[in-house]
């Protein structure tokens, strides 16, 4: 099961201040753990605005619209009529599960990541509710969080949210991922939905700036190596540290 402890995490965001540059770990979740779209594709307006809602001002009015005449949800396009992109976080990682996402994030200005997450929410929620003709909330409530330090604990949670989550879509489970290490993380690193292909090399991302994990792995092999082990020897320690029955 795929739950944050309250015991670890911040539940009113809103009110905390976590500081300039420190690291974050993001979760939320659908509420009553109901999955977050109807459709696969649907994911791919989340991804719009992990991207297009990180930034210090508010998007223009007609932001889709501009979007959709230059092709930009294609290809992320950012118009140069907005004027230069200011991110207020930047996500070192992501995956996105059919009930939950993760985020690990870096928090750029003050308060970004409460501004950030709250934007991303709302404009996804709304998005569902008028693509499916529905009203009420899609989110259980505020998102949570945790604050990262350690290098290890760093290292881990990179592990937890880039491999560990994603290797629970293989066909026949996280086990069967395990015990075919190789295929699965080829198959998950192809996916759009979670920040692997980054750190594989499969492909670069607009959504991600690798920050301190480029500099904790420098190669993709280096990333894949320590992945392995992790998910063959610590898989019940990955499981303990960040989530809880």
């Amino acid at each position: 099961m795929d739950t944050a402890c309250p015991s670890q995490y911040s539940v009113d965001m809103a009110r905390q201040s976590l500081g300039v540059d420190t690291y974050i770990h993001v979760y939320n979740r659908g509420v009553k753990k109901l999955p977050i779209y109807r459709k696969r594709t649907d994911l791919q307006r989340l991804l719009f605005n992990l991207y297009y809602f990180n930034h210090i001002d508010r998007m223009p009015d007609n932001w889709r619209r501009e979007l959709k005449t230059s092709e930009g949800l294609m290809d992320f396009h950012w118009p140069d009529t907005w004027g230069e992109r200011q991110p207020i976080v930047s996500i070192l990682a992501f995956s996105v599960m059919s009930n939950h996402l993760h985020l690990m994030v870096k928090e750029i200005i003050e308060g970004g990541t409460s501004r950030f997450m709250h934007r991303v929410s709302m404009g996804y929620s709304k998005f569902i509710n008028e693509k499916y003709e529905e009203s009420g909330i899609l989110f259980q409530g505020p998102f949570k969080s945790r604050v990262v330090e350690e290098d290890t604990d760093f290292r881990n949670l990179a592990v937890y949210v880039m491999v560990k989550n994603p290797f629970e879509l293989y066909p026949g489970g996280l086990r069967r991922a395990i015990g075919n290490f190789d295929d699965a993380y080829e198959r998950m690193a192809s996916d759009p939905f979670n920040s692997l292909g980054t750190y594989s090399g499969t492909r670069i991302s607009p959504i991600v700036t690798k920050d301190l994990l480029g500099e904790l792995f420098e190669t993709p092999d280096s990333f894949k190596e320590f992945a392995r082990e992790s998910m063959l020897y610590r898989l019940d320690q990955l499981t303990s540290e960040f989530e809880c029955e």
